[in-house]
């Protein structure tokens, strides 16, 4: 039997991640790693927004990795189950969204509820005919222990995550003193409320789509929109910083100068594509930004690993949801969100701004896009490498979105929690 390239076993040539074999972009056996080492390790996954779920008894299906879930407000809080039978293995919940206070399993009818616990077994204690009772579930069957596997929940200013392991930090220690911060800039002390959701599936790698995200080298050159209209352009004050125990977690900031600047001239004077000044709106508005923190940013990016981004570009709001579907593909899906406080102005706005990213968003249409690009040039090569260099002779350098010191960053966190 023969082993395929993409599955051999994974070296990284360099331990601070500026080097990374493209097999695991394409492996099986890395996946398959992935789904115990990540998704059911120590590690927080993002599984719904609280605003989702408003209401006693909401809930939501969704997945930890590729594990299905299914996530429900209770009388205590928040419930998170796998949306597996204990019976027989079938999917328990079929529906995205809804609410009940139980859920029966179509295949025996065996009934739990809300929380997960075997509430009713037909036939359990067997049933008369002719006289005689026939035979039920086994003497020794204990309902109490056929109950749904549950999952701890944390709720973090209405971002709720689950967890496989009880080794897991609380929700606070896990996302550190420097990210924290910035997750309660968009998230403390504001009544969230859930605006609705756009789904797109990649037929790439979910860590393509990672690197994509940390990455800001990217942003001013693969998205016209976002140079040309002045969004996201070098010159601009940046912010690229890493989570320094791990490197899992990253933040990118973007602020507008205070003091107009010819932050166009790097561009136009190298011919860079992704400037072209005879590209224009009709309508302008879409661009336009109502002050609502302390500083007016044009972009927030936060990635919380393994299955979050935090999103904030002007004034729309969006939590981003990343879920693998195997080597090749994955689903993300846009939580798009408000505050209950918003004026109708700034509702208004955040709806129409919610055009620039998801599946054909202005911005965002192309990087699922360049995500399949590398994946398709890669599945056969698992033993080349890519290289991250930019700003590698300044790794420490923050203040900038000319590097992929994130990336470096996240691939040597990566190589440790998967044991490489």
């Amino acid at each position: 039997m023969t082993t395929r390239a993409a599955d051999r076993e994974v070296s990284f040539p360099q331990a601070d991640g500026s080097r990374v074999p493209y097999r695991v972009f394409s492996s099986q056996e890395v996946y398959d790693r992935e789904q115990e080492r990540i998704y059911r390790g120590p590690h927080w996954s993002f599984v719904a927004l609280a605003a989702e779920i408003p209401n006693l008894h909401d809930f939501k299906s969704t997945f930890i990795g590729d594990t299905p879930v299914v996530v429900t407000r209770t009388e205590d809080g928040f419930s998170c189950w796998v949306n597996r039978c204990a019976h027989r293995g079938a999917i328990v919940c079929r529906e995205k969204f809804g609410n009940r206070a139980d859920h029966t399993c179509v295949y025996h009818q065996w009934n739990y509820n809300a929380n997960g616990a075997l509430q009713g077994v037909p036939f359990r204690r067997g049933i008369k005919a002719d006289g005689k009772r026939l035979t039920g579930m086994a003497k020794d069957f204990q309902q109490e222990n056929f109950g749904l596997r549950t999952l701890r929940v944390a709720d973090f200013h209405g971002l709720l995550f689950a967890t496989f392991s009880e080794e897991t930090p609380d929700i606070e220690d896990y996302l550190g003193p420097e990210m924290q911060p910035w997750v309660e800039r968009i998230v403390k002390g504001r009544d969230l409320e859930y605006l609705g959701c756009t789904r797109q599936y990649a037929h790439s790698n979910w860590k393509l789509y990672y690197e994509n995200v940390k990455d800001p080298y990217h942003a001013s050159l693969l998205h016209l929109f976002h140079t040309t209209f002045n969004i996201f352009r070098v010159g601009m004050k940046a912010r690229s910083i890493p989570d320094s125990r791990h490197g899992l977690h990253s933040i990118i900031t973007v602020t507008k100068p205070e003091q107009d600047a010819d932050t166009a001239a790097a561009y136009q004077k190298q011919s860079i594509r992704s400037m072209d000044s005879g590209f224009t709106l009709e309508d302008p508005y879409l661009l336009g930004q109502i002050s609502e923190f302390d500083e007016d940013t044009t972009n927030h990016i936060q990635t919380i690993f393994p299955q979050l981004v935090i999103q904030q570009i002007h004034n729309t709001l969006v939590a981003r949801q990343v879920l693998p579907k195997g080597p090749g593909e994955f689903e993300l899906v846009f939580h798009f969100f408000g505050y209950a406080d918003d004026t109708p102005e700034l509702r208004e706005l955040r709806l129409l701004q919610a055009n620039l990213v998801g599946p054909a968003g202005y911005i965002s249409m192309e990087d699922t896009e360049v995500t399949e690009l590398v994946q398709d040039a890669t599945v056969r090569d698992g033993d080349a490498t890519s290289f991250l260099g930019m700003a590698l002779d300044a790794p420490d350098e923050q203040d900038t979105n000319i590097t992929e010191s994130l990336i470096r960053n996240f691939w040597a966190g990566y190589q440790k929690v998967m044991g490489y």
